[in-house]
């Protein structure tokens, strides 16, 4: 698959994604988030992939949407894809709600993680925050930008940000807007801050051990029970809990869980 504002990588069942604009502080567009959500997509059971993570190119992670395509939608008066959420065919309920741009994020079986190695604001915040982790380089600096230009809460910020952080925090960072850095927001519970130099190995590292680790069938169904859970009551979460458990019981997975325990090795999981 060939790609124009993004990198693919494999290595260690990981398959690192890195937004590649460089030059423009790898500014989010149309084509950037069709091929990343191509990507992600094709990581979906390709038979190597079990941790993906997102990282950009150069000094900075995603400085937001491109500020040229803003400018035409501000001249024109019209909509564009760089603004509008990506909706996409599917079920009512439940599914309705991931249909949105990056709700299909919370529904890929895969733990996602986003490596930020520098500036990220706008709606490459947005991409950060559907991500299962968020690693930050220390002195890394984001800010949610929004209402500095005019603008409103947009793509789920609004929904996934007080969920995350709570609301004092949340409102204080879409009010104001202003600029923190990886410190501030480790300590707001927003990201887990790592060292600037041999970030995004030491990230890859982390995504490559629990590959490794776990089950990725149990990854896959416990994902999609944390959040889906946000959107049913106790009594369906624990309803569907024991409806997984008892299959779980019949998985190579859970018999390759308890051989690996007993025998004090490093287990082989097959995701089946």
């Amino acid at each position: 698959m060939t790609y124009e504002q993004i990198t693919v990588s494999h290595a260690e069942h990981v398959c690192t994604i890195t937004l590649s604009r460089p030059d423009r502080l790898n500014a989010y567009t149309p084509r950037m988030a069709d091929e990343l959500q191509r990507a992600m997509q094709a990581c979906v059971g390709d038979g190597r992939t079990r941790a993906i993570v997102i990282t950009g190119a150069g000094r900075g992670f995603c400085a937001g949407a491109d500020m040229q395509a803003l400018g035409s939608i501000s001249s024109s008066g019209a909509s564009s894809d760089a603004t509008a959420p990506a909706m996409q065919a599917g079920e009512g309920g439940l599914e309705a709600n991931y249909r949105h741009k990056f709700g299909y994020l919370l529904r890929l079986p895969l733990p996602v993680f986003a490596a930020i190695n520098g500036p990220i604001a706008g709606i490459g915040l947005c991409l950060a925050l559907f991500c299962d982790y968020r690693y930050m380089a220390a002195g890394a600096k984001l800010t949610t930008a929004f209402a500095q230009r005019g603008l409103i809460a947009e793509h789920g910020i609004s929904w996934m940000l007080p969920r995350l952080i709570g609301n004092m925090n949340a409102l204080d960072l879409l009010f104001s807007a202003r600029k923190i850095d990886s410190a501030e927001a480790e300590r707001m519970g927003l990201v887990r801050e790592l060292p600037a130099e041999g970030f995004l190995s030491a990230v890859q590292g982390r995504a490559a051990e629990l590959a490794a680790t776990a089950s990725p069938r149990s990854i896959g169904i416990i994902k999609r029970q944390v959040y889906d859970g946000w959107l049913q009551s106790l009594d369906e979460a624990w309803v569907v809990a024991d409806e997984q458990m008892k299959a779980s019981f019949t998985t190579e997975d859970f018999r390759e869980g308890i051989a690996h325990y007993v025998e004090k090795r490093p287990p082989r999981f097959t995701g089946r």
